[in-house]
């Protein structure tokens, strides 16, 4: 049968506005929103016959939001309400530097200004652990603060209380009058690998509310690589974003469980973030809201990673008293008087193979063994000595503070 163009033409007009009536309906019934769509000028037919259809890109910018959702917006969702912003503010008392100069007071005397007290202001984040009001966040957030409020992201403040601070790990437990709250989800730290997604939430700079993302670039970090040689915190490195104010926010894996407690420590970082690892982290603020502090294992040595290197640095140097035969382990440079090593017989160029029953080959491996065990109890600690092998008993104490000695 022949078919005119005119015929043609009509034939392919009705099957364009058909399926386009069609497409129309589905969507009006499976949106929400119906789609607004722009006329559109459509020129005459020609000698070739042109069929008009949807695009996908206006089609896809019309559904509702969820289409664009992905798991680091699906974490944020399931987690955001629970991070809060920290405000703290601390009074500072005495003169500035400048009045208190010899310069300043040559001219002026006795008629020099008295000293004031002056107020330094912080902002931080933090995320809540129970639904009656328990918030972690970093110490040197909430450390000497004299007021603390907690801001949620619904816009309700509350006033906090520091329950404690531990400047060991630079873990805070804060404490809000608040009931029915939102909660994070805590995650397994000690099962991370670099490689892994990481979703930060915080308040970098003032900027309520930031969420960045990366991967997990490093875990393990201890504090003497990281530049803080004196916290015993093995830091998770990554490469999202952390700046000041995103301190104490949480760390996040691809489920939006907690992972980490962010920590602006490097100001010269770039591409460089460390977060506490959440199983530090949780351990610690459960002590602090227990007891008001935190308890740390002490052994009272002075030791350095073994390598033979370092040992042949040392047999090589003439004021050394040390005599080391051993290639690898954590070499003991010296032992505190009176301390629990010393009173369990350790000694310098005592070569440490394993704490409890697991074998170590550097100081920071140690300090995570001693750091899992407990104040008072006995840790079976094997060091090689000269050519033979002994096994100690050691009984870590508390580590010394400022308020302990």
């Amino acid at each position: 049968m022949s078919v005119s163009f005119k015929q043609l033409v009509i034939c392919l007009g009705l099957l364009a506005v058909g399926g386009g009536a069609g497409l129309a309906g589905s969507t009006y019934l499976n949106a929400s929103n119906p789609i607004r769509t722009s006329s559109v000028s459509v020129p005459k037919p020609t000698n070739t016959p042109v069929v008009y259809w949807a695009s996908p890109t206006a089609s896809t910018s019309a559904l509702p939001d969820r289409a664009n959702h992905n798991f680091i917006a699906a974490a944020v969702e399931k987690v955001g309400t629970a991070v809060v912003r920290i405000d703290s503010s601390r009074t500072v008392s005495g003169a500035s530097e400048s009045f208190d100069s010899p310069l300043f007071r040559r001219f002026f005397g006795e008629d020099a200004p008295a000293p004031q007290n002056r107020i330094e202001q912080g902002t931080g984040s933090g995320f809540i652990i129970s639904t009656d009001g328990h918030v972690i966040t970093n110490a040197h957030v909430v450390e000497g603060a004299n007021r603390v409020a907690v801001t949620l992201k619904d816009g309700r403040t509350f006033e906090g209380k520091v329950v404690g601070v531990d400047p060991v790990t630079d873990v805070a437990a804060v404490k809000i009058e608040a009931a029915n709250l939102p909660i994070v989800t805590l995650g397994n730290s000690n099962v991370l690998q670099p490689g892994q997604w990481a979703i930060a939430i915080g308040n970098p700079l003032g900027l309520d509310n930031t969420v960045t993302a990366g991967i997990i670039s490093a875990i393990g970090r201890s504090s003497s690589q990281v530049g803080i040689p004196d916290r015993r915190v093995q830091f998770i490195q990554t490469d999202a974003a952390i700046n000041p104010g995103n301190s104490g926010g949480p760390l996040l894996n691809d489920r939006g469980e907690v992972i980490g407690i962010n920590t602006a420590i490097r100001a010269n970082a770039q591409g460089l973030g460390f977060a506490i690892p959440i199983a530090t982290g949780q351990r610690i603020a459960l002590q602090l809201f227990e007891k008001g502090k935190a308890e740390h294992p002490y052994l009272g040595i002075q030791m350095v990673d073994l390598t033979p290197n370092v040992r042949d640095r040392i047999n090589q140097d003439p004021e050394s008293k040390l005599k080391v035969t051993a290639d690898n382990g954590v070499l003991v440079i010296d032992v505190m008087p009176n301390a629990p090593a010393a009173l369990a017989g350790l000694r310098p160029g005592d070569v440490i193979l394993k704490v409890g029953t697991t074998p170590v080959k550097s100081a920071s491996e140690v300090q995570t063994q001693v750091e899992s065990s407990s104040v008072g109890e006995v840790v079976f600690v094997e060091v090689q000595r000269e050519s033979e092998s002994k096994v100690l008993q050691v009984r870590p104490s508390a580590f010394p503070t400022e308020e302990t000695g």
